[in-house]
């Protein structure tokens, strides 16, 4: 029988899961990520500060140490939610820098070399590539951020007792949310760079310039109209009176925290729909 007479049908055997084939894009990234030695260096140098962290927990919790203390300098030493958001202001500059080392290796290889077809030719959707591919970067900054946040609030509250935890139980789940809203704003920054400039070191210039230049604008809105609102368009100030909400810290002036997430949820927004138009199996050039 000649084989243009051969009927041929899609393949209807035995899948893999859907989870385990999801799981095949982040675990060769992180491994291709993990290769770098400027990421682990930089990933390294980043826990140096929990490591201080916590020894400064454990000094605040035993009292014996801090007797040739004067009495203000001790009420000064609390781990309380001005501890947490120095601890969290630290490591979110790491997460920057680890971001734009990182995330410009995501997408723009794939799209330099057209293998976006090859990918989507798979049971995978452009939804699922791309939460792959945020999976990766949020995985990667969390072992620098809320991971090592939750060990410090757990460090505390093994030392103080369980009354600690009942009466700032707060405190911990500020800080999650707060490192998750960060991250998820660094991820897809760096995944928007890393779609739109085939260049890696490009791509993470771009991502770090990003943040640096609406800090910029902001401050020159504020200094040109004698206002406050422009810090609403700076991303990473915006976060930052999230946390001060989120950690009962005294806020700096400028807008409030209802509306820094709402300028956090417009950016998120733009940068989802940003990736989303570059994130397309076949390009049409006019």
């Amino acid at each position: 029988m000649a084989v243009y007479k051969r009927g041929y049908e899609r393949y209807a055997g035995p899948l893999t899961g859907r989870w385990t084939r999801f799981m095949v894009l982040p675990r060769y990234a992180w491994d291709r990520l993990y290769q770098q030695r400027l990421v682990i260096l930089l990933t390294m140098l980043a826990l140096l500060w929990p490591l201080v962290c916590a020894g400064f927990v454990y000094l605040t919790n035993h009292v014996e140490l801090l007797q040739g203390l004067e009495p203000e300098f001790r009420e000064f030493i609390q781990v309380d939610g001005r501890f947490f958001s120095i601890f969290m202001y630290v490591q979110a500059g790491f997460a920057v820098f680890l971001a734009a080392l990182a995330g410009p290796g995501l997408i723009a290889p794939d799209l330099a070399n057209n293998a976006l077809p090859l990918y989507l030719s798979r049971p995978l959707t452009r939804w699922s590539y791309a939460l792959a591919r945020l999976m990766v970067i949020v995985g990667m900054l969390s072992v620098v951020t809320w991971i090592p946040g939750l060990l410090l609030f757990g460090l505390q509250v093994g030392l103080a007792g369980g009354w600690w935890l009942l009466a700032n139980w707060t405190l911990g789940a500020g800080m999650v949310v707060g490192f998750l809203l960060w991250l998820l704003v660094l991820s897809l920054v760096a995944m928007a760079s890393s779609a739109y400039v085939k260049w890696r070191v490009v791509a993470g210039a771009v991502s770090l310039a990003f943040f640096f230049i609406l800090t910029g604008v902001s401050e020159m809105i504020d200094e040109v109209f004698r206002v406050t609102w422009g810090h609403a368009l700076d991303p990473a100030w915006a976060v930052n009176r999230v946390w001060c909400a989120l950690l009962g810290v005294d806020p700096p002036q400028g807008p409030g925290a209802v509306t820094s997430l709402l300028s956090l949820a417009g950016f998120i927004l733009v940068l989802v729909l940003v990736i989303e138009r570059k994130l397309r199996p076949v390009e049409v050039v006019r």
